[in-house]
């Protein structure tokens, strides 16, 4: 069903409401927005399938007992846009959440599996993707748009079934607990000016005095760029802003020497930018960044990581897990360097399957070999 109007959307979830799942998905645009522009929603109980038109049904609210209905499983596949938009479209999350990429990834399937590939293996169905790639905002759509829709949630609740009842009899069910509370921890998807420098392309070239004065100019563009709804490259580019912090600019010709920042900033907004940038490079020294780069004198941390990725790689073929599910570079890296506060791969069923073997490896309680059929051996190294 193609809903067009308030009174198909309430009737569609009166009955929804009823069900034991939901499978959830949208179609979206981005490329001019800060925002992503909801373009379709599309939902499926184990009954009916809808997909509800959010330009003629401009008020989704009425979604929001349903999305947060305790008794009503909802459904994603690589769900995590998916959410972002139902939180900005509602001002909820939904719960519970399954998420059949994440899930996956526990059943032998490779890290980020596709959703065509998982319901040909799980359905035996082969789906079409030729609409994969289309303006979703434009009107009216035509039905091989509306059936492409239509199947990336028709086959989620038959895939969730059976993974369900998979990972119940492997007892995994339960390792999936923290990934879907991080999927849906609002946390993850409010705006954090601030912090956006920690994502600028390049910003390890930066040392810690410049990284504070990136977060200066970092936090005004996405102020900037969301107040406007613009994409932030249309504000100043990420590579734009580490040179200018990592020439230290201290004047309006200085910024200008950058390429192109003279065509993305007038002079007003360019003053504003070199104030900042000074702002941070004079900020005390206590208040700059911490910087995760690797000192020229650190102990050789990539061996380390090698070493440990050699076990962490045996443990998730042994486990039929894929490593990204088990194990990061990053967390990988941490452990290395002796940071293990909140790094995931120590806590839960994730230091059982290797995570706590790591802290033995680095701490030279247990040491690696080759066996005579190229088996790695995992020795324990005896007590001193």
């Amino acid at each position: 069903m193609y809903i067009t109007d308030s009174n198909q959307l309430n009737a569609f979830i009166g009955r929804a409401m009823n069900s034991d799942v939901l499978a959830i998905d949208t179609e979206f645009l981005r490329e001019k927005t800060f925002h992503a522009r909801l373009c379709l929603l599309q939902m499926a109980t184990r009954d009916e399938d809808v997909i509800v038109d959010p330009f003629e049904v401009t008020d989704l609210t009425p979604l929001i007992p349903l999305m947060q209905n305790p008794n009503v499983m909802k459904l994603f596949h690589a769900g995590r846009q998916d959410v972002g938009i139902l939180y900005r479209e509602l001002g909820i999350m939904p719960r519970p959440v399954f998420d059949t990429q994440i899930a996956a990834a526990l059943l032998g399937f490779t890290q980020q599996v596709g959703y065509a590939a998982l319901v040909h293996a799980e359905c035996g169905v082969q789906l079409k993707k030729g609409d994969s790639y289309t303006d979703w905002s434009r009107r009216p759509l035509a039905d091989s748009q509306i059936s492409y829709a239509a199947e990336d949630v028709i086959y989620l609740p038959k895939v969730y079934s059976k993974m369900k009842r998979r990972l119940e009899d492997m007892g995994r069910l339960h390792w999936l607990d923290h990934d879907f509370h991080e999927l849906v921890n609002p946390d993850k998807y409010d705006t954090k000016p601030r912090e956006r420098y920690l994502r600028l392309k390049r910003v390890n070239q930066l040392s810690r005095k410049q990284l504070s004065a990136a977060r200066e100019f970092a936090a005004w563009r996405e102020e900037r760029a969301e107040s406007a709804n613009i994409p932030r490259k249309w504000v100043v580019t990420d590579e734009q802003i580490v040179e200018s912090c990592k020439r230290e600019t201290r004047s309006v010709d200085q910024l200008f020497m950058v390429r192109g920042m003279r065509d993305k900033l007038n002079t007003a907004d360019a003053r504003t930018v070199v104030k900042l940038i000074i702002k941070g490079l004079d900020s005390p020294q206590e208040e700059w960044p911490v910087t995760s780069r690797k000192s020229h004198n650190e102990a050789n941390v990539d061996t380390v990581v090698d070493l440990m990725c050699a076990l962490v790689r045996y443990r998730a073929k042994e486990n039929e897990i894929a490593f990204q599910t088990l194990a990061s570079h990053d967390q990988l890296v941490a452990i290395a360097r002796g940071h293990t506060a909140d790094v995931p791969l120590l806590k839960g069923w994730r230091r059982e399957i290797v995570g706590a073997e790591l802290l033995d490896l680095v701490n030279g309680k247990i040491k690696l070999s080759v066996g005579g059929v190229g088996k790695l051996c995992i020795e324990r190294t005896p007590e001193p």
